[in-house]
């Protein structure tokens, strides 16, 4: 292999995984951890850290329609995104408004989702190879790396005192720092990817329905503790030098998820969903079970360990299951798993004035978690059994 080829694909794993980590662990997560130091600091009430966190979902929802219909080159959605989740991060702490916080959590939601697709296909053909794919699991690792970097940040500031204002304003520094480092990576030229020819308007099979619930559900599961875990600590353990470890730990366990999945080839992708659900769903109960930080710990493994190979599973699975249709039914897939997130935060925001706001929507979403692993399990079809949606 020639040295130039070697040095091209180390270069897209590290921009690849430098960019998740400011799209998602920043621009997506930063306000988890961030959360309670704003309840403490800004009076900031758990209805509206959940309508904050819905407009960043519906911001992210947005950005993948962007990509849908206007079909920028992987470069130029990077760099855009970048642009956006630098700024956004930064604008949150030169201001208390609650209003412009909706408008700058949703900008970076919609930045987060041009990077995630825009890094996707800018990083996953240089890395086509055989004796390369597995690399990728390098690159999707940004994302539970940037998860732990924030988690870290907000632990400093938080043992030292400080306000939630300089956490956005550290982490969007360094937002602007990976997109100077980045920038020069990406090429703004070339042609948008071209339509896929398999996008057709024939109807889901019912197991193509039962899939896209199912991976709707995990983006209902998932995003319940990914948004709220550190406010739930906080209201267990007093100590912030406790409590926030939860979201650095989260990280560390989406990280290196990604890491062993890539070496577990021989695993059916709909089995990896399946068990991946009940792991998770015993994560989501953790807490509710028992309140302390043990149990805090479980949760942040078994949900941080679980919700990048779900992903990652989700659409293996939707392209051993649909072969050419794959495109249309990850696109479905998706707007399921949108769908499911921006539910999470809106049910804690209705359940708010209860004492038990954050345990209601867990259990249910738990529940559900396992009712789906039942259902994957039980609706498994050879390859090709969707070939003719």
């Amino acid at each position: 292999m020639p040295v130039i080829e070697r040095i091209s694909s180390g270069l897209a794993v590290v921009v690849g995984m430098l960019g998740l980590a400011a799209a998602m662990g920043i621009g997506r997560f930063a306000f988890t951890p961030l959360m309670p130091l704003m309840q403490a600091h800004s009076e900031l009430t758990l209805a509206q850290g959940g309508w904050l966190a819905t407009a960043n979902y519906v911001g992210y929802l947005a950005g993948a329609l962007v990509c849908v219909l206007a079909n920028p080159s992987p470069g130029t959605a990077a760099r855009a995104g970048l642009a956006g989740v630098a700024l956004s991060t930064l604008a949150m702490g030169t201001t208390s408004d609650f209003h412009a916080w909706l408008a700058w959590r949703f900008a970076a939601g919609l930045a987060s989702a041009l990077v995630l697709v825009g890094i996707s296909a800018w990083a996953l053909p240089r890395l086509a190879r055989p004796e390369r794919s597995h690399w990728a699991g390098w690159v999707f690792s940004g994302v539970g790396v940037g998860i732990m970097f924030a988690g870290l940040v907000v632990l400093v500031i938080a043992v030292r005192g400080a306000g939630p204002s300089s956490g956005w304003l550290l982490m969007g520094a360094a937002a602007t720092l990976i997109l100077a480092l980045t920038w020069p990576c990406f090429s703004a030229s070339g042609a948008a990817p071209a339509a896929n020819a398999a996008l057709r308007a024939d109807r889901f099979t019912a197991d193509a329905w039962r899939l896209i619930g199912c991976y709707g559900i995990f983006g209902f599961g998932y995003i319940i503790p990914a948004t709220f875990l550190p406010a739930l600590a906080r209201q267990q353990i007093a100590d912030p030098a406790i409590f926030g470890w939860a979201w650095p730990l989260f990280g560390l366990a989406a990280a290196a998820s990604t890491l062993v999945a890539s070496l577990m080839r021989k695993v059916e992708p709909r089995r990896v969903l399946a068990i991946g659900q009940v792991v998770m769903a015993a994560g989501v109960v953790a807490p509710v079970i028992a309140a302390n930080a043990g149990m805090l710990v479980v949760a942040a493994i078994a949900i941080g360990g679980t919700f990048m190979v779900l992903t990652m599973a989700g659409m293996q699975e939707a392209r051993r299951a649909a072969g050419n249709a794959a495109p249309r039914l990850i696109a479905a897939m998706t707007t399921s798993f949108a769908t499911g997130q921006v539910l999470g935060p809106i049910v804690v925001g209705v359940l708010s004035s209860s004492a038990r706001a954050l345990y209601v929507p867990s259990i249910a979403a738990a529940v559900l978690l396992v009712a789906s692993a039942l259902i994957l399990t039980v609706s498994y079809r050879p390859r090709g059994a969707l070939s003719n949606i």
